[in-house]
């Protein structure tokens, strides 16, 4: 295989370490993870939501209440059906015919929001004793959401048990 000889007057530099002296433009912040920009958007949402709010909630007096107001709020756009006790399809986790019973929001979505927006709101200069997305009733919430849910689509969301590594075969002794 032949290399190409570069010519003196060209530099090779890394495309990804800018420095100011290797571009007259300030450097590019590299993007966020796709972590961060989702909690990005997630809090920008839920600031939205209190500022509609009626009337407007500052963010120093959120409380769990209104974290859980929100989450009911965002059942509307919910993209997982779940059936009403009264269905005929309650407990059935592949139903053979449609039905009238609403989308909502599945309780992974939300768990993963909360957890996002706990960060977020820390982040963003709150107190970890105050944050109101780390209250009781919203993790009160979330469980019952994740058992009606696990009984409405007859899925158990049962912790996953870690298998036990079995043990290494025992070594023989070799004889002389």
């Amino acid at each position: 295989m032949e290399t190409t000889p570069i010519p003196d007057n060209h530099t090779t530099q890394n495309p990804f370490t800018l420095t100011a002296s290797s571009s007259s433009s300030p450097p590019i912040p590299p993007s966020p993870s796709r972590y961060e920009a989702q909690k990005r958007r997630d809090w920008n949402t839920f600031t939205q939501y209190l500022k509609n709010h009626r009337p407007p909630l500052p963010l120093p007096r959120c409380s769990g209440a209104n974290v859980l107001e929100f989450l009911r709020y965002l059942d509307q756009f919910g993209k997982t059906k779940f059936h009403n006790t009264s269905c005929p399809f309650f407990g059935h986790p592949n139903p053979p015919s449609p039905c009238p019973c609403p989308l909502r929001q599945a309780w992974g979505s939300l768990d993963a929001l909360i957890g996002r927006l706990r960060a977020a709101f820390e982040e963003n200069s709150g107190r970890p004793e105050s944050n109101p997305f780390g209250a009781r009733a919203v993790r009160l919430y979330l469980r019952e959401v994740r058992e009606m849910q696990s009984k409405a689509r007859g899925i158990s969301y049962d912790k996953k048990k870690r298998r036990k590594q079995p043990p290494p075969p025992p070594q023989q002794q070799k004889l002389p």
